[in-house]
């Protein structure tokens, strides 16, 4: 079989585990053997960590697949995948590794499963260097599910760093074939919307300051607009360990959806969060794209696996997206081209993403 693996550069362009993820799921839905070598080469810890081995754990028992090379820092895997079949699988990082990372890596494979899913998701809910749980089900579910299927995302507890101890149980069905997604129209912003939250032994009224600080700094941007941001207090019994965050959502005419979000940490004052996710979200809004920046990369292999044309309106391309686009091609039949959107508005800065998807046909249906 050897002769026949695709060989996968781990350590070019991002250079994280989002290669390690777009391979696997693309090795996994099209049959194909993978060799990943270099495994986060770009990274201070090289090599697999706990939330990698345990995506790649599910993903060999989602398809009665082999892997070698899956320990604890390994910098390289071969994984030969086998047949689809859905089902029951739990995948637990046993650290605050994000559970948001584990459900990118399952959620491409189990839509072309032979039968329905749950996956028990075990990990950090909300995470450094990873999408929020929140954004998860805010953002990225009611805009993923415009490829024309839909899933339900439970959260059942939240863990936070360095425990973990949180668990999601994801629930999808199979699709015949994903349709294509035209995100081109920003319209304009009708409401924003959000929640802090705090959990363990922080008081409630630290995540009401995070909530004030993001709204005063959305008003000096944004006057007429009501702006809702829910300061919450995770319940005890619904939250491991202690924890913070804020995450905000602006909702466009059209229905796009962009988001701004930030976590806290030990002596970092609250006012701080709030602002850092009303700057994100107000940089996300100002290059007049359907999408932000965290959602951008999420897309790519959705794109590459429906059928049709695809566009979505961007901002700046990011390096993960740039990453994306790269191993889809590589391993999908799918062509993308990026290209500056001709604007009314010079100061925007905005790209279409299109792509030629593959059309993949679930062989079980």
């Amino acid at each position: 079989m050897d002769g026949d693996r695709v060989e996968i550069d781990g350590g070019i362009m991002e250079g994280g585990g989002q290669i390690l993820r777009v391979s696997t799921a693309l090795s996994c839905l099209l049959g194909l053997p993978l060799r990943v070598r270099r495994i986060r080469a770009g990274r201070s810890q090289p090599g697999l960590r706990p939330q990698h081995l345990s995506g790649l754990e599910m993903v060999r028992d989602l398809c009665d697949g082999k892997l070698n090379g899956g320990e604890i820092g390994s910098t390289e895997i071969t994984f030969t995948p086998g047949k689809i079949k859905g089902g029951a699988h739990i995948a637990d990082t046993k650290t605050a590794g994000s559970v948001c990372l584990l459900m990118q890596v399952a959620m491409p494979c189990v839509l072309f499963a032979a039968s329905p899913s749950e996956l028990r998701l075990k990990g950090g809910t909300n995470a450094e260097m990873a999408p929020q749980i929140d954004y998860t089900v805010m953002v990225f579910k009611p805009i993923v599910e415009k490829f024309n299927f839909t899933f339900n995302c439970d959260i059942k507890r939240r863990g936070y760093y360095p425990q973990g101890g949180g668990e999601v149980v994801l629930q999808m069905s199979p699709v015949k074939e994903l349709s294509p997604i035209n995100l081109t129209e920003r319209g304009t912003v009708t409401k924003i919307y959000g929640r802090a939250f705090v959990a363990g032994a922080l008081p409630v009224k630290l995540a009401k300051d995070m909530s004030a600080a993001a709204v005063r700094c959305i008003r000096r941007e944004i006057r007429d607009l009501y702006i809702n941001i829910q300061p919450v207090r995770e319940p005890d019994d619904q939250a491991v360990g202690t924890g913070s965050g804020i995450i905000i959502v602006a909702e466009t005419s059209t229905g796009c959806l962009l988001a701004g979000s930030s976590l806290g940490k030990r002596g970092k004052n609250a006012d701080k969060v709030g602002i850092e996710a009303a700057e994100m979200l107000l940089q996300n809004l100002k290059h007049g794209g359907t999408v932000d920046d965290s959602l951008q990369d999420q897309l790519i292999i959705f794109m590459a696996l429906a059928k049709g044309v695809s566009r979505v309106k961007s901002g700046p391309i990011t390096l993960h997206t740039q990453t994306a686009i790269h191993f889809a091609e590589q391993l999908t039949k799918a062509k993308f081209t990026v290209t500056k959107s001709e604007e009314e508005n010079p100061s925007n800065d905005t790209y279409i993403i299109e792509c030629q998807g593959m059309g993949l046909i679930n062989p079980n249906l």
